[in-house]
């Protein structure tokens, strides 16, 4: 998993609540299991009109926001179906960090799975960094997960939190896999013992 310790991006602003997984990616796009591929079909339904042209009306669409690597978002962003092709769709087309009022509880957990940080923080606090994202290539902000701090485009600093241990896994580019590997030694050591006390599990 990719390591998220600060990056420095654009912002993209969208002020949409109750932002769904269907939304997020629709899901006649959930046919395969491959992470990489599904950022072209982000925000498909909205993005696109019906014959597959942009719309330019699609904040992502504009050329101050192509590069986004941040969405300042509504409250409930993720909610709906627990589909993990969600959190795959954006970091592929190159979201690293979402920050909204609230997150749904399973997209939320999928998102420190799978390298992509989501930051809750209080309405008037995202009312405040949604206008600095209004003013495009502009809006650039800072994203340092090491010390909780977002540093806004006009240098103030917004403080927040996320529980060490997730902190640790983004920070380190862990997934459940890479924490596994963190106890190789001890695995290897329980698994020498255990051929030598039960040998008959191995045959």
């Amino acid at each position: 998993m990719e390591k998220f310790t600060k990056i420095r991006a654009v912002a993209a602003p969208l002020p949409i609540i109750n932002v769904d997984t269907d939304m997020i990616i629709p899901q006649n796009f959930l046919r395969t299991i491959e992470r990489s591929g599904l950022g072209k079909h982000a925000f498909h339904n909205i993005r696109y009109n019906d014959d597959g042209s942009e719309r330019e009306d699609f904040v992502l669409n504009k050329p101050a926001y192509r590069d986004a690597q941040i969405l300042i978002a509504g409250e409930n962003f993720g909610c709906g179906s627990s589909r993990e092709h969600a959190p795959w769709a954006l970091m592929d087309f190159g979201i690293r960090c979402v920050i909204a009022p609230s997150f749904a509880d399973i997209f939320h957990g999928n998102c420190f799975k799978n390298g992509l940080l989501p930051i809750a923080l209080p309405q008037k606090v995202i009312d405040d960094l949604m206008k600095d994202a209004e003013n495009g290539a502009n809006a650039v902000f800072t994203i340092d997960l090491e010390n909780f701090e977002i540093t806004r485009p006009d240098g103030a600093v917004v403080k927040f939190e996320i529980d060490s241990f997730r902190q640790h896994c983004l920070v380190n580019g862990l997934d459940d896999i890479g924490l596994t590997m963190e106890r190789d030694e001890a695995i290897s050591a329980f698994e020498t013992k255990q051929k030598a006390q039960q040998p008959w599990l191995y045959n």
